[in-house]
């Protein structure tokens, strides 16, 4: 029983990640689209985050419109973070 527990913790702290990991891409894209002060502090901090945890996909499209770049890309990494960070998780709680 203890262990279907730590799994199940386990589960949920992987879900919480991969929920924060997509919160930080999707504040990048919202601060990118409402034009957001890159001096600032917050800002800098969020895109610097965003940058990193989407390495793989910032770049992977080259429409010409730089927005709809930031988008595809960071909103890409957003979305298969939630995807197999909550797979992940499932898997985890029904085992």
């Amino acid at each position: 029983m203890s262990s279907r527990r730590g799994a199940n913790e386990a589960g949920t702290v992987i879900a919480v990640v991969a929920d924060v990991m997509a919160v930080i891409l999707g504040l990048w894209i919202l601060m990118y689209l409402l034009d957001a002060n890159r001096a600032n502090s917050l800002v800098q901090f969020v895109h610097d985050a965003a940058n990193w945890l989407a390495g793989w996909s910032h770049d992977l499209f080259t429409f010409d419109e730089a927005w709809a770049r930031v988008v595809a890309g960071y909103g890409l990494a957003a979305v298969v973070y939630l995807f197999v960070g909550h797979a992940i998780a499932n898997r985890m709680h029904r085992h």
